[in-house]
């Protein structure tokens, strides 16, 4: 699929052109319950057209619905210890497969041509991190500062190359709070994030060489990580790298962004950084909120002998 394609472009112009004069403006105009009436039929008609021997040729050349490759009991163990691993504040969650519309690009700069979306006004969950935010901010009115864990398998649209799968667990990890200056809040928060992904890494990868990676985006981050952060990691078993030079994500994530890699570097299995979900889901500029994760069917991959 061609980046062109995922935003519309030149595909979704020709099939407009050849619907009706007045299609598009009058599904538009379409109150949300009899839109999704009208296409939950259309759906019904193309399924009761579907036979079995096209359901057996899209299970095998549809990225979306093949299988995974990971050797599920070897996932289960992994993810099992990283739950073990977990400090006993942070709440677990098993989220829905499906979020609102909308979940992700409300809050962040991504399209929704690289989000599956359903007929009935939700979407396939692309990203645990953006659901986990929403739970987040719904939590946050009842606590003083809130921590949220998922595993989750993921569906994500766009094409990630020959033989990749489009959907994939990740682990990840969410905590917000309201910001009590001075940098402070996000420096609590990085020291939790870090201390447990170190924790996952050394006792899992050891000696796969993982690092940690952080890079600052602002200048009362870059002197909490001097003077705050560091110094509570201490050295640990599992090195914490500056990368000052990190362009990906600047504009997504603000204050910092982190990098999990294995290999000496040479290959990311996590990410992660500062947002400002829970603060516009909450209408609170104060709101700070902090997201990482980690792909779990890669952490097998590295841990296998």
């Amino acid at each position: 699929m061609r980046d062109r394609d995922l935003v519309g472009g030149d595909a979704e112009r020709r099939e407009w052109a050849a619907m009706p004069a007045g299609s598009r403006d009058a599904l538009a105009a379409l109150p949300s319950a009899d839109l999704r009436t009208l296409l939950l039929g259309v759906a019904r008609d193309r399924a009761g057209a579907v036979r079995p021997a096209q359901v057996l040729r899209r299970w095998n050349e549809d990225r979306f619905v093949r299988p995974s490759v990971a050797d599920p009991r070897a996932l289960s163990r992994v993810e099992g210890r990283i739950w073990s691993l977990l400090p006993p504040d942070v709440a677990g969650v098993e989220l829905s497969p499906v979020a609102p519309l909308g979940t992700c690009t409300t809050v962040a700069p991504v399209s929704q041509h690289r989000i599956v979306s359903t007929m009935r006004g939700a979407e396939v969950v692309s990203d645990p991190t953006n659901a986990l935010a929403v739970e987040a901010a719904v939590r946050r009115r009842q606590a003083d500062e809130v921590h949220l864990a998922a595993m989750h398998r993921v569906l994500r649209a766009q094409d990630f190359g020959p033989g990749a799968s489009a959907h994939f667990r990740l682990c990840a990890l969410v905590s917000t709070a309201r910001d009590t200056g001075s940098g402070r809040t996000e420096a609590r928060m990085l020291v939790r994030h870090l201390a447990f992904w170190r924790a996952v890494l050394a006792d899992l990868v050891p000696a796969a060489t993982p690092r940690l990676h952080v890079t600052a985006l602002d200048e009362i981050v870059s002197d909490r990580l001097a003077d705050t952060v560091r110094p509570m990691l201490g050295d640990g078993p599992v090195p914490l790298h500056d990368e000052p030079e990190r362009q990906r994500g600047r504009g997504y994530y603000r204050g910092a962004a982190l990098r999990v890699t294995v290999r000496d570097g040479g290959w990311e299995i996590g990410d992660g950084g500062f947002t400002d979900w829970t603060a516009r889901l909450l209408g609170d500029a104060k709101e700070r909120c902090l997201i990482s994760c980690l792909a779990t069917e890669r952490l097998v991959e590295v841990a296998a002998p």
